[in-house]
């Protein structure tokens, strides 16, 4: 039984890996990616979709989502007020796992929700915007997402497929030097224009202009087949992602994951530092571990 296991998790890596025209350089990249991890159940997810498995999806198939469109003056004051008060922000510790590694390139947001009720200091500073989210049960989690002039985010895929992801331009440089790239598709960011992709897809964003950019960011419940496919990636998504939860501030809920991520973030460094020494030897440690790891739960 465990080898039927661990072959159906390579499989599913596998075809995670060929899914799409874009993928990392090689499958060994793909097999240590977190995207990886999580790939038996976003393989799940992929055969019940009751929407078009494409890099982008029509609007269409999400008529609820029309009223954040409607609104979108009504978030962009909100996130100007947050803007011009450095509200919009990167993490200051090691308290975002999910977009830690965009803070480096000056990637920065304010949580509005997050697979739970709103944060609190969302609710005092953007009251306007949180009640147009509250009417829309399928959006999971929302935030203002800023990337700065002359910014970019490298190429990667996000880890659950059991949403979609929804983009609402703010406040762009309406330029196609700004845009998203989905599976070697672009996309570029319009005031009050919106667009919804499966950011399962391997995918990268630049923003090559002298004007920062921000959009409303959302995840959206990936709608399934069935029922019983519908609630099995609901469970999975208030318990994998909620465990993600980041704070703005003192007060929001921070999850699980990250209130340990700075203490599993000290074993990062040490590979880094590893990897700047000697990749090679990196590279061997690592898969030894790796190695080491799977031993352990399939062998006896």
């Amino acid at each position: 039984m465990r080898w039927i296991v661990l072959i159906l998790f390579l499989l599913c890596a596998v075809y995670t890996h060929w899914r799409g025209k874009a993928r990392h350089g090689s499958f060994f990249r793909q097999l240590g990616d977190h995207s990886t991890f999580m790939a038996p159940l976003n393989c799940f997810a992929y055969f019940f979709s009751k929407v078009p498995d494409t890099p982008y999806i029509e609007t269409k198939h999400f008529p609820e989502l029309a009223l954040l469109k409607s609104e979108w003056r009504t978030f962009r004051e909100e996130a100007l007020a947050l803007q011009e008060a450095s509200r919009i922000q990167a993490s200051q510790t090691y308290n975002d796992i999910g977009f830690n590694s965009f803070f480096r390139t000056g990637w920065k947001r304010f949580y509005l929700k997050w697979y739970d009720n709103p944060h609190p200091s969302a609710a005092a500073l953007c009251p306007r915007s949180i009640a147009i989210l509250q009417r829309i049960p399928s959006v999971k989690a929302a935030m203002f997402a800023m990337l700065p002039a002359n910014s970019s985010l490298n190429p990667h895929r996000d880890p659950f497929a059991g949403s979609l992801r929804y983009h609402l331009g703010l406040i762009t440089p309406n330029d196609d030097r700004c845009a998203i790239v989905v599976d070697e598709i672009a996309y570029s960011w319009r005031d009050g224009e919106d667009v919804v992709f499966d950011e399962t897809y391997l995918h990268h964003a630049m923003n090559r202009t002298q004007q920062d950019r921000i959009i409303l960011f959302c995840d959206i419940e990936r709608p399934m087949k069935y029922r019983w496919a519908q609630s099995i990636m609901s469970k999975a998504g208030e318990v994998l992602m909620r465990a993600a939860a980041s704070p703005n501030e003192t007060g929001d809920r921070t999850g699980g994951l990250n209130r340990v991520f700075r203490h599993v973030y000290s074993v990062r460094l040490a590979g880094k530092r590893l990897k700047a020494w000697n990749r090679t030897v990196y590279y061997i440690v690592k898969w030894v571990l790796f190695g080491g790891i799977a031993l352990a739960i399939f062998w006896r």
